[in-house]
């Protein structure tokens, strides 16, 4: 028995703890899910790069909620505080319900309802290492329960972010979901989806917008997938170079005209070609996003629509807890 993604497997098979790839932080669900090198005052993007993490977060808190596709309902909290003048720690926990299903025997007899379930903690330390460059690290103790069945694993995010402040320049690298099980279901056991990222995000001058281009699942170039077409005949294979290309790489802009407010949005292509169904929406791959600040608290919300059966939503709230004594 494997630790299930929420709802959705991925076409390229990797389904084992794959809701550790689902971002805390709504800016970063709203820019295509997936992004390592937004440098910004949220310390909910900190769980995507432990090197976003700094002492200018000192003393903040987020709580994120998230409606999922399938019935699904995470939650999380955070906590970040300042190590001296170049360094910082956070911790936090997040919780992944996927809601009521049927337990049955092996002859199909339904038994009763169980609710699985998988609860990710752990805590972060970042440094600034020189100049512009900053490192950081993240251990996660993560518990899976799906009804009488249990697992534990250890799972570590390694990053290094170098950031141009006069340029609004920033590049990161990531290795994400370092670790393996401890204690596993039962006989066979789970591998974490460990993966390499890469981030490049950059405003131009005095244009209010910033890009982003993240490249993620660098541990693999095929990412084949079926397109199921409009439904009249069997799924084809894609499986070309522009197609595993794209499927790599999320896509993100955000407005940065002000400090008070932020409107972003994103393309996962992966996404999309994973919902590669004839009854998919013509939103599915999108997102959207935005939030405003009022004094100490920060308020985002995330919105995208991967197929017509599923609507999802992320909501965060921050609060700089110094401001508030």
């Amino acid at each position: 028995m494997c630790a299930c993604v929420p709802a959705v497997v991925a076409q390229d098979g990797s389904a084992a703890y794959s809701f550790l790839n689902v971002t805390a932080s709504s800016k970063i669900y709203g820019l295509g899910g997936v992004n390592v090198s937004l440098v910004d005052d949220d310390l909910m993007s900190t769980d995507c790069n432990p090197a976003l993490l700094g002492p200018e977060m000192n003393n903040q808190i987020g709580l994120n909620y998230m409606h999922y596709i399938g019935g699904s309902n995470f939650a999380g909290l955070r906590y970040a505080h300042a190590a001296g003048e170049r360094g910082a720690w956070s911790a936090g926990v997040r919780y992944f319900g996927y809601g009521s299903m049927r337990e049955t025997l092996p002859d199909g007899s339904i038994v009763g309802e169980f609710s699985p379930k998988d609860v990710a903690f752990g805590a972060t330390y970042s440094h600034d290492i020189a100049g512009r460059w900053r490192g950081g690290v993240q251990l996660r103790g993560v518990l899976s329960s799906y009804a009488d069945y249990s697992a534990f694993a250890l799972s570590t995010d390694i990053g290094v972010n170098y950031y141009d402040e006069d340029r609004d320049l920033s590049l990161s690298l990531v290795v994400a979901n370092l670790g393996g099980q401890l204690k596993r279901f039962n006989e066979s056991y789970d591998r974490l989806p460990v993966d390499v990222r890469v981030g490049w995000s950059q405003s131009f001058g005095s244009f209010p917008v910033r890009f982003s281009v993240t490249a993620w699942n660098l541990t693999k170039w095929k990412l084949p997938y079926l397109d199921a077409g409009d439904g009249t005949s069997d799924p084809e294979l894609k499986d070309s170079f522009k197609s595993n290309l794209f499927r790599h790489l999320v896509f993100g802009a955000d407005i940065v005209a002000s400090p008070n407010y932020y409107i972003g949005i994103g393309y996962n292509y992966k996404t999309r070609t994973d919902m590669s169904t004839y009854t998919r929406s013509f939103l599915s791959g999108f997102s959207l996003c935005g939030g405003f600040n009022v004094r100490s608290f920060s308020v985002g919300a995330a919105l995208a629509q991967p197929h017509t059966g599923a609507t999802t939503f992320m909501l965060n709230i921050t609060c700089n807890l110094s401001e508030l004594l």
